[in-house]
């Protein structure tokens, strides 16, 4: 039984002053696996000071600095990979294949923002001024459960880039993972007090992050509902947020797209990350004149889904992270019955075998009307809805009939065509006949899917303040 009881100030491990524990559970199995201990108010004070205190100095680091600390944090996360992998398997129950790509870019958001810092000026004429771009000071750092590590390390090389200090609240369920991650930064060896940790919760750490005065900014990923929240706090002070939250995207297969590459990618695209995932492409939208083939397509589609052991390197949905993830997600679907949506595949109970963790049928409703909840809320879980359209500009009101606007995909045999469609699609990541990630682009939502960007200089500017000098 592991009991992670240390959190990370200036540049220290150190015993918390809260006493509060939290327990560890296997999603896999639903038995206790350890505790952590985690932090209050106190402790996030004395990290939020020394992350203010080492800000004085680590503002006024060079260039060339930074990326010379970014490269100490690639090669100490690298060095690891193989028990990052693990780790976040055991702990989260995220699939092998999803795990490895996810720890991949964690370690790689170090390099790109090394690649980013080449070009960025700092310094630049605008009309008769010069603007600089200064650190915009101590950063707030809230991360969620379904990709931890690649996030923390994400949002900290930005932060290294801008020339910011940080203080991280993780989910309190990931503490295993994040045990191994301050263990790679501590052996990067940088200044005391630029990196600082505190596990605990939302309401306590996260509250206290979310007031504190000398919090500059707050760059949070989770649901919508709490990104409200930070934000109604934020505001009390002027924090700057970057919010990633929650989504619902869409999946529009045009009329000239090739349905037997199409479907199946759309089936296996809608679980990733075992469907825990905000990016995932849940709402399928189809020509209603091929509603009958697509429901053949997918139906052959799911029946290639692996739902099993997360360490297998076959198995496409592992088990959700908590039964009560895994509650919410059966709601939806008796849910989506009861809305007279048609059950095409899966449906509620475990699959057979897997009945001691927490483990979701791999789950397709067809001929779902757009306003049923099912394709308004995010489930969270490998869930897809296929949504029949008559006209591609019924499509496109489809699309963007959501509060949501973080990612739309689109599959058509003319780029043009698909192109067209893209630019009318109210999402902040449009992808066009695959699943594709960009470092360098930027990332975030429109509507309730967020406020700010996320990756490349577009995400960097986020951790910056303009300062115009006249002479």
């Amino acid at each position: 039984m592991k009991r992670i009881d240390q959190m990370y100030v200036n540049g220290q491990f150190v015993t918390p002053h809260g006493t509060e524990t939290f327990d560890l559970i296997s999603p896999v199995t639903n038995e206790k696996t350890g505790e952590v201990v985690l932090g209050d108010e106190t402790d996030t004070r004395l990290a939020i000071a020394a992350a203010k205190e080492a800000f004085k100095t680590f503002r006024k680091t060079t260039v060339e600095e930074r990326m010379a600390y970014l490269q100490q944090l690639h090669d100490a996360v690298s060095k690891r990979e193989d028990e990052l992998v693990k780790v976040m398997v055991e702990e989260y129950g995220g699939t092998l294949q999803f795990c490895k790509a996810s720890v991949k870019n964690a370690m790689d958001s170090f390099t790109n923002m090394i690649q980013v810092l080449r070009n960025f000026e700092f310094e630049k004429p605008v009309g008769e001024s010069r603007v600089r771009l200064e650190s915009l000071g101590v950063v707030g750092i809230i991360t969620p459960w379904n990709a931890s590590n690649s996030f923390i390390c994400n949002k900290f090389a930005t932060a290294v880039a801008a020339g910011c200090t940080v203080v991280v609240k993780p989910s309190e369920m990931s503490a295993a993972q994040t045990q191994l991650l301050l263990e790679c930064f501590h052996e990067a060896g940088l200044p005391k007090g630029v990196f600082n940790l505190v596990n605990g919760l939302g309401a306590v750490v996260g509250a206290e992050l979310t007031s504190h005065p000398d919090i500059a900014k707050i760059s949070f990923t989770g649901s919508t509902i709490t990104g409200k929240s930070i934000a109604k706090g934020a505001v009390e002070t002027m924090k700057r947020v970057t919010l990633e939250l929650g989504g619902k995207s869409p999946n529009i297969i045009l009329d000239d797209a090739d349905l037997e590459k199409a479907i199946p990618m759309a089936v296996f695209g809608a679980y990733m990350n075992s469907g825990q995932a905000c990016i995932a492409p849940t709402r399928l939208l189809v020509p209603e004149n091929k509603l009958e083939a697509v429901n053949a397509l997918a139906k052959l589609a799911v029946q290639q889904v692996q739902v099993g052991d997360p360490m297998d390197a076959n198995t496409h949905v592992g088990p959700l992270v908590s039964v009560r993830q895994f509650e919410r997600v059966q709601d939806y679907i008796q849910l989506g019955q009861e809305e007279g949506a048609e059950l095409l595949a899966g449906g509620t109970g475990k699959p057979e075998g897997l009945e001691s963790g927490n483990f979701v049928k791999a789950t397709i409703f067809t001929n779902v009307r757009n306003h049923m909840r099912i394709a308004q809320e995010e489930i969270f879980g490998p869930v897809l809805s296929i949504i029949p359209y008559k006209t591609e500009e019924e499509a496109i009101a489809i699309a963007n009939d959501t509060s949501y606007g973080l990612a739309a995909y689109i599959s058509s045999a003319d780029s043009e065509h698909a192109n067209r469609v893209a630019a009318q699609i109210d999402a902040g990541r449009v992808m066009i006949n695959a699943f594709k990630h960009d470092p360098l682009a930027p990332f975030g939502g429109f509507k309730q899917s967020g406020i700010g960007r996320e990756y490349g200089v577009y995400g960097l500017e986020t951790y910056l303040e303009p300062k115009t000098i006249l002479e």
